[in-house]
């Protein structure tokens, strides 16, 4: 029988809770937990309640006994946000997830190498949000030299050997496609096999200017130039 562990010290600032998805962890049926905080700006975030440090609407013990009910239903529980890695009690809730023999995701921008660090023994699949080629990552996200952190991330990812997928949000205002295309090209040399291009989505997206100007912005040809870099290639739509 599966028990739930303490979380330890801290307490996870909750945003949200979905307690069951099939599309945020990879052939695991799971709960997603939000964290509150992102320091980044992203223009296309459609999840811009969770930017703001402060404290979320639910609290990890009403989390842990969500887990303990729908346990026997669940594979694992990726968290999310936000930013999760920015949370110090993060790696506390991640191992309490992994004493109740469920597998634990991430999904992560990449903004505190050392973080990232300190979870990865506890993780059993990454996904990466990519923004851009490391030099244009400003653009994107608001924040001076911010693909400096992402782009050392990227290393640990890959060298830690833990399973992971690379994937990127195109809008035609942020990305260009030769861009994106020499993204592609250096994560497929830093050794990932598996990555997605996203579409635009607009829901829950608070930029009028980005809403009102989406549209497609990757060519057929393009695409299969950058699908046969990698193992895996996944072009998801909005």
């Amino acid at each position: 029988m599966r028990r739930a562990a303490s979380v330890g010290a801290g307490a996870l600032r909750v945003g949200g809770v979905t307690a069951f998805t099939a599309t945020d962890f990879p052939g695991k049926l799971a709960a997603a937990v939000f964290i509150q905080g992102c320091p980044w700006r992203c223009g296309y975030c459609h999840n811009p309640h969770l930017q703001p440090r402060q404290s979320g609407p639910l609290a990890w013990a009403d989390v842990m006994a969500l887990l303990v009910r729908r346990a026997c239903l669940l594979d694992g529980v990726v968290f999310s946000g936000g930013e999760p890695t920015m949370d110090p009690a993060l790696p506390f809730a991640m191992a309490a997830v992994r004493q109740m023999g469920l597998a634990v995701g991430l999904h992560t921008a990449c903004i505190y190498p050392r973080q990232l660090k300190a979870v990865l023994p506890l993780v059993d699949w990454v996904g990466f949000d990519i923004k851009a080629p490391f030099a244009a990552y400003p653009r994107v996200t608001g924040v001076f030299d911010s693909g400096a952190p992402a782009r050392a991330c990227l290393e640990m990812i890959v060298d830690s050997g833990v399973a992971h997928e690379c994937r990127t949000t195109l809008h035609p205002a942020l990305l260009s496609e030769a861009e994106v295309e020499d993204l592609a090209e250096t994560l497929a040399g830093a050794g990932v096999r598996n990555y997605a291009i996203q579409t635009f989505r607009a829901q829950g997206c608070a930029d009028a200017g980005l809403n009102a100007t989406a549209g497609a912005v990757m060519g057929e040809a393009a695409l299969q130039r950058i699908g046969a870099r990698f193992d895996t290639f996944v072009l998801r739509p909005a």
